[in-house]
């Protein structure tokens, strides 16, 4: 996996993390940490780091309340 596909894998599971605190937040959460996941195999693992750590934020949130 190169440099670009792991930013936008990246990018993709954060952006799903964030929308994911305002709409249906366990299938955006959930799909944020497959993304980051997959993300890992890149070279960007700091970028993927940050979308599984947000996506189980938004995973875990609605249960809180």
């Amino acid at each position: 996996m190169n440099d670009v596909t792991g930013k936008w894998l990246g990018w993709l599971g954060i952006l799903s993390a964030v929308i994911g605190f305002f709409v249906i937040p366990i299938w955006l959460g959930s799909l944020g940490v497959i993304l980051g996941l997959i993300g890992l195999a890149s070279p960007q693992k700091t970028l993927a780091w940050w979308a599984v750590g947000l996506s189980i934020v938004t995973f875990i949130i609605p249960y809180l309340s």
